[in-house]
């Protein structure tokens, strides 16, 4: 499942891309390697319109997943929407999508080390979006933080298509490339929303680089 990803373009980009109408996240540097719990940006639809705002990585987990656990650093991918832990975020008030130039998913290397495959929509990692969800929420993140409230966010994913099936077989992040999509994900009915939960054709993604924890260029 996808634990890193990048978003190099500038702030700017990202407003005029996705309408943003007011934008909350302050001076957004570039982020070449977005980890889970890190903050980044997402956009959401507030009473003025779209915003963009900063939100960590990862969703509540599931009481199950927290069973003998005193912390939750929480779950970043979705896929399972029908089980009524998630659906509770499906409606049109907690998606968002999640701006990215590219994404990661780590293959093993013939010296068997794990290294991230990088993948983009082409090489000069044009600006796409994530379909995400995400809440407010009170959970203990990390131990030496204590309690905390903050928002917080994740992606769907869904079936792998040919291109990153041969390094991750099981999933990939279902991914929003036009403005009606994004408009669907953000505003419509939740079952014509969760239709854009398929995986990208396969023309539509390339892998851009391979072996680094970071996804610089050429977005740098």
């Amino acid at each position: 499942m996808c634990n890193l990803y990048a978003i190099t373009k500038g702030q700017a980009a990202i407003r005029a891309l996705f309408r943003i109408a007011r934008d909350n996240t302050g001076n957004l540097p570039p982020m070449p390697g977005v980890f889970p719990d890190y903050a980044a940006p997402i956009v959401l639809v507030g009473p003025d319109g779209r915003e963009l705002a900063l939100a960590r990585w990862g969703m509540p987990s599931p009481v199950f997943a927290l069973k003998g656990r005193t912390t939750d650093p929480g779950v970043t991918n979705v896929r399972n929407v029908k089980s009524p832990h998630w659906r509770r975020w499906l409606g049109e008030g907690c998606r968002s999508v999640v701006p990215f130039t590219s994404f990661s998913e780590y293959e093993t290397t013939a010296e068997g080390k794990k290294v991230p495959a990088w993948f983009a929509l082409d090489p000069s990692r044009p600006l796409a979006a994530f379909a995400g969800i995400w809440t407010s929420w009170m959970s203990v993140r990390k131990a030496k933080e204590g309690e905390v409230t903050t928002d917080v966010f994740a992606f769907l994913t869904t079936d792998a298509n040919a291109i990153v099936a041969p390094i991750h077989p099981k999933a990939m992040p279902v991914i929003l490339r036009t403005e009606d999509e994004v408009e669907t994900w953000l505003r419509a009915p939740a079952a014509e929303a969760l239709a854009l939960q398929r995986p990208l054709p396969d023309d539509a993604l390339r892998i851009v680089a391979r072996g680094e924890r970071k996804d610089e260029a050429p977005g740098l």
